[in-house]
């Protein structure tokens, strides 16, 4: 079992499963969410995410035309990100998890909005915007603009 919550431990999260396909976005969404250069995130299917404590503490909005975006309304922390092509599955934000180490990022995505300080590991592939192969998309897709 994996499990996360908040900087201020209020809201917690159990996942059912271990974290897969995990990714730098550094789209400028993800950077103001995150106040970095972008934001570390993986997925899980949305069954096997569960908030266990501090529900009642967690707001949402509609980030893009696309998907909703939650976080703890007590300390900002960003709990979840849900995209309409991607209806059974749900990333979160790696930082959040209780040991960051379980998975490490594998691509990057959105490089072109990366600010110019940002490091990027070198042997990650990296993505204009969302890769061609994006789960939910047609094949070669690489906006979502549903």
């Amino acid at each position: 079992m994996f499990g996360g919550g908040c900087a201020c431990g209020t809201v917690r999260y159990a996942l059912g499963e271990a974290p897969y396909d995990p990714g730098w976005c550094h789209c400028r969404l993800c950077q103001h969410v995150s106040g970095s250069g972008g934001l570390v995130f993986a997925t899980v299917h949305l069954d096997r995410y569960r908030i266990i404590a501090g529900g009642e503490h967690i707001g949402s909005f509609a980030s893009t035309a696309f998907g909703t975006r939650t976080f703890c309304r007590r300390c900002g922390s960003p709990l979840s990100i849900h995209v309409q092509h991607q209806p059974d599955e749900i990333d979160i934000p790696v930082g959040t998890f209780d040991d960051p180490e379980v998975i490490a990022p594998a691509f990057h995505l959105y490089v072109a909005e990366a600010p110019g300080w940002m490091p990027m590991s070198a042997f990650l592939p990296r993505y204009r915007a969302l890769r061609p192969n994006t789960r939910g998309l047609l094949d070669g897709q690489t906006e979502a603009d549903t």
